[in-house]
C-alpha cells in the first residue's frame, strides 16, 4: 500500500495537479461541483455558538469554506469558515451515507461545502455540528496559504485581497469596521438634517487647483475630460439652488504620489451647510468625531501605532499662534514679504514659489508645526494665498476663515466658510489658473465661469468642510497604511 503524504508536505505543483485529478474525476461521474446553483442555509456560526442552548440538538444547515480537516480513519474533523466566523464539522461514518463519508475524506481544505446535520457539543467541549451530509459546492484548485505561516507577504495580500480575507480575519474586521464607520458618518449627517447626493465623477476640464488630475476621452463629445479631483464646486452649486445642507460620499482621484497615507484613488466626505461658517464647522466636526469614534470604538480614548490619543478634548490655535509656540517666530509682527522671507532664511525654511508673507507662514507651519500636533487640534485663520475658495477674514483680509484639523501629525480634514464674492472667486480662480500655467506650461488648467455664474445668482453664507473617509478608517482600525484599509488599493503591474 502507497504511504499516505500529507497534503502540506505536498510541492504546490503536486497539489494542483492531484485537485485537478479529483475534479476531473468528479466531473467524469456527473457531479461537476460548478454546477451546483444553491444551497439553501438555515443559520451560521455565529448564530450557533451564540444560541447554543435553544439550537443544541436541532438540524442545522451551514456554507462555507473548509479552513482545516484532521482524521482519515472513522471520524474527520474539519473547520468551516463562514460569513461570521468558524465552527467545527463532526464527520462519522456510521453517522452519514458510506458514499458521502467517502465524498468527505476527499474534501481538500480551501474547498467551500454545504452541511447538514444536527448542533452538539463535543466530550472536549467544542461546539460543533454533527454532518449528515456533505454537499460540495465548489473545489478549489489552488491551496490555501501555509497555515502556520498564513498570508503574510504584504504585496501578495494587497494584490490578492481574496486570499487576505480567507487566511487573515484580523483583515476582514478592518473592513467590517469601515463599513461601520460610513454608515455611523452617514446616520450622523442625516440626523443633522443633510441630504446625500452624487455629483459627477467625469468633468469637463481640469480646475485650477494644486492636485493632478487623470485624463480620458469621451468618443462621442470628441472630448477630453477629467476624473473630478473633489466635489466642492458641484455641491455648492446645490446650495445656490436652495439645498441647504447637502453631502456626498465620494470617490476622488488624483495623479499624484503613493505613500502611506495617499492613493491615487481615496473616498472622502464633503459637506455644506448654509446660514453657518468655519467656527460651526469646527463644532460639527468635534461632535461628529466624538459620536462616530463612541459608536464604532466604544471609547474616545484610542491607541493609534502605540500612541494615545485623546478624542474627548480638542486644542485650537491659529496659524501663527500655532508656528509662535513651536517655532517662535510671531508673525504678526511681521509687516511684509521682505521681512518674512528674511526669517525664512534664518531659519532655514524654503522660501515658496510665490514668496509672500503669507506662503512663507504655512512653510513655517509645515516645517515646524505639524509635526507636533498629536492630539486632535484646529489650527484656523489660513493665509489666502493658499485659501483660494475660502472667506476673507473680514478684520484681516490677508487671512481667510478657514481651519484644517490634525491628529497624530497628520491632516484629516479641511473647512472654510464659503467665499460666496463672485467678483473675488473670479479673480483668485485667474490668478490660481494663471499661477499654475506658469508652473507647468503643459497645463490645461481652466477657470470654471459656470461656477462664478452660480456665485452671481447668490451663494448664502455657508460652511464648508471635506475629509478623508480613509484616514479616519486608518485612526478608528489602528492601520498603518491607507492600503490597509482599501479593498484594492492601486498597485504596480507585476509585469
Amino acid at each position: 500500500m502507497a504511504k499516505f503524504v500529507p497534503q502540506e508536505e505536498l510541492s504546490l505543483v503536486d497539489q494542483v495537479r492531484i485537485r485537478r485529478e479529483k475534479l476531473a474525476q468528479l466531473c467524469e461521474e456527473g457531479r461537476n461541483p460548478f454546477e451546483q446553483t444553491k444551497f439553501d442555509t438555515t443559520t451560521t456560526s455565529a448564530a450557533i455558538k451564540d444560541r447554543f442552548d435553544e439550537m443544541e440538538g436541532q438540524f442545522a444547515a451551514i456554507a462555507g469554506r473548509l479552513m482545516s480537516k484532521r482524521g482519515m480513519g472513522k471520524v474527520i474533523f474539519a473547520d468551516l469558515q463562514d460569513c461570521d466566523g468558524r465552527i467545527q464539522i463532526y464527520m462519522k461514518f456510521d453517522e452519514m451515507a458510506e458514499a458521502d463519508f467517502e465524498d468527505c475524506r476527499k474534501l481538500d481544505i480551501g474547498d467551500i461545502v454545504g452541511v447538514e446535520g444536527d448542533v452538539f457539543r463535543t466530550q472536549r467541549g467544542e461546539i460543533s455540528v454533527r454532518a449528515h451530509k456533505v454537499t460540495l459546492l465548489a473545489k478549489a484548485l489552488l491551496p490555501l496559504p501555509d497555515k502556520f505561516h498564513g498570508l503574510t507577504n504584504v504585496e501578495t495580500r494587497y494584490r490578492q485581497r481574496y486570499v487576505d480575507l480567507i487566511a487573515n480575519p484580523e483583515v476582514k474586521e478592518t473592513f467590517v469596521k469601515r463599513s461601520m464607520i460610513l454608515r455611523e458618518l452617514r446616520a450622523f449627517l442625516d440626523a443633522k438634517g443633510f441630504l446625500e447626493v452624487d455629483t459627477p465623477i467625469l468633468t469637463p476640464f481640469e480646475i485650477g487647483a494644486s492636485a493632478r488630475p487623470f485624463f480620458t476621452h469621451h468618443n462621442t463629445l470628441n472630448m477630453d475630460m477629467v476624473l473630478r479631483i473633489e466635489t466642492e464646486l458641484y455641491l455648492k452649486r446645490l446650495v445656490v439652488g436652495g439645498m441647504d445642507r447637502v453631502y456626498e460620499v465620494g470617490r476622488i482621484f488624483r495623479n499624484e504620489g503613493m505613500d502611506p497615507k495617499h492613493n491615487p484613488e481615496f473616498t472622502t466626505i464633503e459637506l455644506y451647510q448654509a446660514y453657518t461658517d468655519f467656527h460651526g464647522m469646527m463644532d460639527l466636526v468635534e461632535e461628529m468625531m466624538k459620536t462616530v469614534a463612541m459608536k464604532v470604538c466604544g471609547t474616545l480614548q484610542i491607541e493609534y501605532q502605540g500612541v494615545p490619543i485623546d478624542l474627548s478634548h480638542w486644542e485650537r490655535m491659529t496659524m501663527i499662534e500655532a508656528v509662535k509656540k513651536y517655532s517662535g517666530v510671531d508673525f504678526a509682527e511681521v509687516k511684509t514679504d521682505e521681512e518674512a522671507a528674511a526669517l525664512a532664511m534664518e531659519h532655514h525654511v524654503a522660501l515658496p514659489e510665490n514668496p509672500t508673507k503669507g506662503a512663507i507662514l504655512a512653510e513655517f507651519f509645515d516645517a515646524f508645526v505639524e509635526e507636533n500636533l498629536i492630539q486632535p487640534t484646529f489650527i484656523y485663520d489660513y493665509p489666502v494665498e493658499n485659501s483660494p475658495l475660502a472667506k476673507r477674514k473680514p478684520s484681516d483680509p490677508a487671512f481667510t476663515e478657514r481651519f484644517e484639523y490634525f491628529i497624530n501629525a497628520t491632516e484629516f480634514g479641511n473647512a472654510f466658510s464659503e467665499l460666496n464674492d463672485p467678483i473675488d472667486q473670479k479673480a483668485r480662480f485667474e490668478r490660481q489658473v494663471a499661477e499654475r500655467k506658469k508652473l507647468d506650461p503643459k497645463s490645461n488648467a481652466q477657470v470654471d465661469y459656470d461656477y462664478v455664474t452660480a456665485l452671481e445668482y447668490g451663494l448664502p453664507p455657508t460652511g464648508g468642510l471635506g475629509f478623508g473617509v480613509d484616514r479616519l478608517v486608518m485612526l478608528l482600525t489602528d492601520s498603518a497604511s491607507i492600503r490597509d484599509v482599501l479593498l484594492f488599493p492601486t498597485m504596480k503591474p507585476t509585469d
